[in-house]
């Protein structure tokens, strides 16, 4: 059970480190040319398929093995976890926002 909760955090902190780099990514772009905005809109939408390959496979990645494996209930809990560690360091950015902003 440790093990599987190791595994889940380490997925969930990949993803949100894997965010906050494209969000860095994305605000250092912000005062490109606007002459390149087709170059723009077709390079965000490649990196969105990308994002969504790439978190896909830390979130999912692990527990479709598992899973495969027959170790399904290891793969239930491991996902399960993983969303739920997720839903906490969303909860906390919210509220790291609302106290920022308000």
């Amino acid at each position: 059970m440790n093990k599987i909760l190791n595994r889940a955090f380490l997925n969930a902190v990949g993803t949100f480190t894997y965010i906050i780099l494209i969000v860095l990514l994305i605000f250092s772009l912000q005062n490109s040319d606007a002459e390149n905005s087709l170059i723009i809109l077709m390079s965000m939408l490649m990196l969105f398929v990308c994002s969504a390959a790439i978190t896909g496979f830390l979130v999912f990645g692990k527990p479709v093995m598992l899973y495969i494996d027959g170790k399904k209930r290891e793969a239930v809990l491991l996902l399960a976890h993983t969303i739920g560690i997720l839903v906490l360091l969303t909860i906390i950015s919210f509220i790291f926002l609302v106290v920022y902003f308000v």
